[in-house]
C-alpha cells in the first residue's frame, strides 16, 4: 500500500513566530517548521519531521562507509572511568566531559568520543597482523557538557555522530583507509547538498599529528577559515602561516618617545605607518619556568597551540609575573631583554631586516632595530594565527577568508591509544606492536543544521532533494469537497506510487496558511490543487528552490513526474536537473 502522510494527522507544529531564543537561521527555522524542540539547554527532541530528515542523513553517512567497507557496530554511551584513566584523557579533558558514579561508587562517564572503549575492545580479539586492517564504526548520541550550549544543533550537549575507528599494522595501510575515508565524506558533503571545504586542522583532545576538517561554508560558522583558488584551504589555527609584512627602513635604529602608546593599533597611528610595519611582543615562560618572549608581525594573533609547540609548557605571563622579569607591557622588544630570556620569533619576519618594536622602557619605541645586528633570535617558527591576505602555502596567491561549520574530521591517531592502553597484534615475525590507528567523526545532527544554513531564504527552510523530509506536498484549495480534494487525493497517490515521497495538506485551513507553511518546512516540490485549475485541466507545479510556477496538465502530470523520478538518483542533490522537463 503506498503511504501518502498528511498534515491534517502529522505531528509538525509549526510557529507563527521566531523563537526568542534563536540566533542562527538553523536553529530558528528548525524550531519553526516543527522538526524540532528544545528539551533543556544544549538538548532538543526531534519531531517527526525532523526525524525524517535525521534518518535521511544518516542512511547517507551508512551508505558511505559500508561502500568504503566499514562495518557497523554500536557501543555503549556509558563509559567506564577506568579505561579513560588507562588513556590519561580523564583529566586531560577538562569539564566538557560528562562525568557520573553509580551507586557502587564506580566512576563513568557518558562518551564525547570512543576511543578508550574500541581500543579496550579490538585489544582482547584482534591479535594478529592477518586480521588487519579492521574499521568499525557506529552511528549514536553523544554528550559534551558545554559550558555555554547556542546554536541549536550546532554546540549541543546531546549530539548525534557517526564515528569510527580503524586499526592497522603500517602507516601505509592506515594512509590508504585515510584516504578512503576522506573520499567517504566528500561524498557525504555532496550528497547533502553542502557547499564544503576539506581544510587543514588542528586535532584537539582527540589527539595524533595528521587531520582534515570538512567544513560547511555559511556565515554562522563557529570556525574560521582560509581558502585558495588553488583548492588549499585550512582552519586558521591550524593552516601555516605565511604573512606579509612590510620593512619601515631608516638608517639605523632609532629610540623614539611614545608616551600612552601601549598596543599595536596605537602604535602604528602615532608613527604613521601600516601595522603590517609593526612587531608584536608576547611574553611567557617555558615548562621550567624560564622566560620565553616570542615574536610575530604586529597585524597578527599568536596561535597559543602552535606556540606550545615551538616551546613545551609555553604560557602567557600575567600582569605580575611580567613586572617580576621586569617586563614592561606595550613596550617589549628584543633589544635589551633581560639576561637569560629566550627570543622566539616568527619565521615570516626572518626576510624583515629593521624592525619597528618596543625599548623595553615605558613609553619608548625602537624604529629600525636591526635583526642580527641590534638583537639576536634564538629560535625560529610558525607562531601565528592564519588570516586573509597571507600568501598561500601552495601556490603563494593571497589567501580568502570564511567561516564553517564543522560537520566531519578525520585524525590519524598513530599510537597515542593503543601504545597507553597496551593493544598490540602479533606481526610477520611473531613480534608483538601497538596497532596504528585512525579515528573519523561525522556530526549526523550537525550536518543537519548545516544544510538548513546553507538552504534557506527569508520565507523558511529550502530542503535538498535528498535530505527533505518528502518530495512533494500536494496542496489542495479546499478540502471536504467534490472536485478539488477528490483529484488530489489521487494525484498524491499517483505520485507515490512512481516512487515520491509525498504529503498532502488536507487541512482545513486558508490557502494562504498552507502556502507559508509548505516554504516555511521547505518542501521540495508544491503541487497546487484548485478549482480553476482543474476548470482548464490544470494543476500549479512550483519548484521551492527557485520559485518557479508552471502551469502542467493533470492528465499528463504522473507521467512527467515518473520521468523526472526515474532521473532522479543521477541529478544533483538539490534534485533541480530531475524536473527540466516540467520547467522547461
Amino acid at each position: 500500500m503506498t503511504n501518502v502522510m498528511r498534515m491534517s494527522k502529522l505531528y509538525a507544529p509549526t510557529l507563527k513566530e521566531d523563537p526568542t531564543d534563536a540566533e542562527i537561521a538553523s536553529h530558528r527555522l528548525l524550531l519553526r517548521a516543527g522538526m524540532i524542540r528544545k528539551t533543556a539547554s544544549g538538548v532538543y527532541t526531534f519531531l517527526p519531521l525532523g526525524q525524517r530528515v535525521l534518518s535521511k542523513v544518516e542512511s547517507i553517512v551508512r551508505d558511505e562507509m559500508n561502500g568504503i567497507g566499514s562495518q557497523e557496530i554500536m557501543m555503549p554511551a556509558l563509559q567506564p572511568s577506568e579505561l579513560w584513566h588507562e588513556s590519561g584523557r580523564w583529566n586531560d579533558y577538562g569539564p566538557e566531559l560528562m562525568r557520573l558514579v553509580d551507586r557502587h561508587d564506580h566512576g563513568f562517564c557518558l562518551g564525547p568520543t570512543h576511543e578508550e572503549l574500541i581500543t579496550s575492545l579490538i585489544r582482547n580479539e584482534l591479535r594478529s597482523y592477518k586480521q588487519l586492517p579492521c574499521s568499525l564504526y557506529q552511528i549514536q548520541v553523544k554528550f559534551r557538557d558545554e559550558i555555554r550550549p547556542r546554536f541549536g544543533l550546532l554546540r549541543s550537549r546531546e549530539f548525534i555522530m557517526k564515528d569510527a575507528y580503524s586499526f592497522h599494522a603500517t602507516q601505509e595501510s592506515l594512509q590508504e583507509t585515510y584516504d578512503d575515508m576522506s573520499g567517504a565524506y566528500g561524498r557525504i558533503c555532496e550528497r547533502c547538498g553542502l557547499d564544503y571545504r576539506p581544510v587543514e586542522a588542528d586535532s584537539g583532545q582527540i589527539g595524533g599529528k595528521v587531520t582534515t576538517e570538512f567544513m560547511a561554508l555559511a556565515e554562522a560558522g563557529e570556525a574560521e577559515l582560509v581558502h585558495c583558488t588553488c583548492g588549499y584551504a585550512a582552519n586558521t589555527e591550524a593552516g601555516d602561516c605565511l604573512a606579509r609584512p612590510t620593512v619601515c627602513e631608516v638608517a639605523q635604529m632609532e629610540k623614539i618617545s611614545t608616551p600612552g602608546v601601549h598596543t599595536i593599533e596605537d602604535l602604528a597611528e602615532f608613527l604613521d605607518i601600516p601595522a603590517t610595519s609593526t612587531v608584536k611582543a608576547l611574553s611567557g615562560k617555558d615548562a621550567e619556568g624560564k622566560l620565553v618572549v616570542m615574536f610575530i608581525p604586529g597585524d597578527h594573533e599568536l596561535n597559543e597551540i602552535k606556540a606550545e609547540r615551538a616551546v613545551p609548557g609555553f604560557t602567557l605571563l600575567t600582569d605580575e609575573e611580567m613586572l617580576a622579569f621586569g617586563l614592561h607591557k606595550g613596550s617589549m622588544g628584543p633589544v635589551g631583554l633581560p639576561a637569560g630570556a629566550r627570543v622566539v620569533a616568527a619565521t615570516s619576519l626572518q626576510a624583515v631586516p629593521q624592525w619597528v618594536v618596543g625599548a623595553n622602557e615605558e613609553g619608548f619605541h625602537f624604529v629600525g632595530a636591526r635583526l642580527g645586528e641590534d638583537f639576536q633570535v634564538d629560535a625560529w617558527a610558525d607562531l601565528c594565527v592564519v588570516k586573509p591576505g597571507d600568501c598561500c602555502p601552495s601556490c603563494g596567491l593571497p589567501l580568502e577568508g570564511a567561516r564553517g561549520i564543522e560537520v566531519s574530521q578525520v585524525f590519524q591517531l598513530g599510537t597515542k591509544y593503543s601504545e597507553t592502553m597496551g593493544a598490540t597484534f602479533a606481526d610477520e615475525d611473531g613480534n608483538e606492536q601497538p596497532f596504528i590507528m585512525g579515528c573519523y567523526g561525522v556530526g549526523v545532527s550537525r550536518t543537519l543544521a548545516a544544510v538548513v544554513e546553507q538552504h534557506n531564504d527569508e520565507h523558511g527552510i529550502i530542503w535538498p532533494m535528498s535530505v527533505a523530509p518528502a518530495h512533494i506536498c500536494v496542496v489542495p484549495l479546499t478540502v471536504g469537497d467534490e472536485e478539488v480534494q477528490p483529484a488530489a487525493e489521487k494525484l498524491a497517490r499517483d505520485l507515490a506510487e512512481v516512487g515520491f515521497e509525498v504529503v498532502i495538506d488536507d487541512r482545513n485551513e486558508r490557502a494562504g496558511v498552507k502556502f507559508a507553511d509548505a516554504d516555511l518546512i521547505g518542501w521540495p516540490l508544491q503541487v497546487i490543487v484548485g478549482k480553476r485549475g482543474l476548470a482548464e485541466g490544470m494543476v500549479e507545479v512550483k519548484l521551492r528552490r527557485t520559485g518557479q510556477k508552471k502551469n502542467v496538465p493533470l492528465a499528463s502530470i504522473a507521467e512527467l513526474m515518473a520521468f523526472a523520478h526515474r532521473n532522479l538518483k543521477n541529478a544533483r542533490p538539490d534534485g533541480l536537473g530531475s524536473f527540466s522537463t516540467i520547467f522547461s
